[in-house]
Formats: C-alpha cells, sequence, structure tokens
C-alpha cells in the first residue's frame, strides 16, 4: 500500500472535498436575483442601442425587437444635419467649469470642516443639498435675466456649482475624516505650515476622493435638465435639452431621439467603466473609521 493510499483512507470524511456540490436555494436565489438587477439595468440601455438603429416603423414593430436591417441615418441626422457636436461641446464645458470650479471650493471647505468641526457650516451645507433645485430655478432666472446672463454659460455654471459644492464638500469630508490626524502633526514637526501640510501632505493622499467627487459632479451637470431647459439659450443648449429638438407637435422621431441620447449616454459610461475603482474607494472612505 502507497504513502498516498494510507492519507487518503486516514483522512475524515469531513475534511475530503465533495466533487459534486448541490446548488443551495441561497445560491439559487442570488443568481436570480444577480440576473434580474442586470437585466433591468442594462435591458432599456440595450433596447435604446437597438433602436438607434432601426427606423421609426421598426421601433414599433415588436417582432423585430433583435432581428433588423440596421441603418445609420438616425447617427447622420443627430451628427450630421442637426448641429449636435455643438451642443456637446456645450454640455462639455459647462459640466468641466462647474466640476472644476466646484472642486477648488469644495476641498478646502471640506478639510476645513473635518479638521476645525465645524458643524454649523457643514450643517449649512447640507441643507443647500436638500433643497429642491426647482425651487430655485424662478428666483433664479428672475435675477439673472435682469441681469442679462440668461442664456450664458456663466449662468449654467452657477447654478450647477450651487448643487455641486456642498455634493464634493461631503464626499472629501468623509474622505479627510478617514485619514489620521499624526500625518499632519509630523509635517508640523518638521516646519510646514497647516496650509502647507494640506497641499503638500494631504492633498495628494486625497485623490481617490477628489476623483470621486469629481466623476459625480460631472455626470450631475452632464445630464441635467431642468436647469438647462429654463436657463439656456440656442446658442448654449446642452445635450438633455438638444434631445428634444427631434420632437415636434404631429411627430416624434425615436430612431433620432435614440440616436442622441447614445451619444449623450456613452461618454458617461465609459467614465465609470474606467474610473469605477476611484468611485468605489472615495465613497467607502471613512465607512470603517473608528
Amino acid at each position: 500500500m502507497s504513502a498516498t493510499d494510507t492519507v487518503e483512507k486516514t483522512m475524515s470524511p469531513t475534511h475530503r472535498r465533495p466533487k459534486n456540490r448541490k446548488r443551495t436555494p441561497y445560491s439559487i436565489f442570488r443568481t436570480v436575483m444577480l440576473v434580474l438587477i442586470v437585466a433591468i439595468f442594462v435591458g432599456p440601455l440595450l433596447w435604446m442601442l437597438l433602436s438607434s438603429f432601426k427606423t421609426n416603423v421598426d421601433i414599433q414593430n415588436t417582432s423585430k425587437a433583435f432581428i433588423f436591417e440596421p441603418i445609420l441615418e438616425n447617427y447622420r441626422a443627430v451628427i450630421g444635419d442637426g448641429g449636435y457636436l455643438r451642443f456637446v461641446f456645450n454640455s462639455l464645458w459647462i459640466a468641466v467649469g462647474s466640476t472644476g470650479l466646484s472642486l477648488v471650493i469644495g476641498v478646502p471647505a471640506a478639510y476645513a470642516m473635518s479638521r476645525f468641526s465645524m458643524q454649523k457650516s457643514a450643517m449649512l451645507v447640507l441643507m443647500a443639498r436638500i433643497i429642491p433645485a426647482i425651487s430655485l430655478l424662478v428666483p433664479w432666472f428672475y435675477v439673472f435675466a435682469n441681469l442679462g446672463w440668461v442664456g450664458s454659460y456663466g449662468v449654467m455654471i452657477l447654478s450647477h456649482m450651487f448643487i455641486l459644492i456642498p455634493v464634493s464638500t461631503y464626499i472629501m469630508m468623509s474622505f479627510f475624516d478617514s485619514l489620521p490626524l499624526e500625518l499632519e502633526e509630523a509635517s508640523l514637526v518638521d516646519g510646514l505650515t497647516p496650509i502647507g501640510a494640506f497641499f503638500r501632505i494631504l492633498l495628494p493622499l486625497s485623490v481617490p476622493g477628489i476623483a470621486t467627487a469629481g466623476i459625480l459632479s460631472f455626470i450631475f451637470s452632464w445630464n441635467n435638465f431642468m436647469f438647462a431647459l429654463v436657463l439656456t439659450g440656442r446658442d448654449t443648449k446642452t445635450l438633455p435639452v438638444a434631445v428634444f429638438n427631434f420632437v415636434s407637435y404631429a411627430s416624434i422621431d425615436w430612431g433620432a431621439i435614440m440616436a442622441a441620447t447614445v451619444v449623450m449616454t456613452l461618454p458617461i459610461i465609459v467614465i465609470a467603466l474606467f474610473l469605477q475603482k476611484y468611485i468605489v474607494s472615495g465613497l467607502t472612505a471613512g465607512a470603517t473609521k473608528g
């Protein structure tokens, strides 16, 4: 008898890995729920993508949901004839401008609130975040119209910053709370000022949090429809509002709407896929603190 046979016989049944493990009800339930969740989130995107290559007649025909003759006229109408690239530039300019300025203000504010226990200021920022944005549109429009700013890039950037600054501030507050105070104390012992410690020590360490705040702020600004509908003009119209160019009184060009929506959604999906690790790490920062 070989040594291998002796070891196998002396092993108890509990130490042997079963070859065919039966699927438990929990594993079956988990698989079903995962498939259901993926179908709920991916299904509309897939339908939108397929519809962008169909005619309006094929979109209404359920028998051609997956098998149809693809066309490119919808994308030609959006990109070529509709001047859609101009609206892409408008959305990009407003999103980048409002996100950048919000981070410039929100990151130092979050550091001050985190390190100096500015609870009243933090509560004020939170109140600005939970105020319904629609309640601000009428006074904003009245004020900006009297100043002659309606229809400019500046008014859109300012209106988005009102929402983005509280978002970036609260995300960064959680991130700064997760950083140990010993880092700043050691830098002060080495001769740095508090401002120098912030720029040279804490700011490089907070890159994941800044990336998270920046990505979420950019997505909000890119997708915002309500502010753009009221405060933009013909030359500053953004993508969400431009989609309605294909809606007329008598008909709706569903194929062009789907193509325009794909063009609007694709950059956000690409950003989320490539930068998801920063989003996860930034949102979970401070969750295990204490």
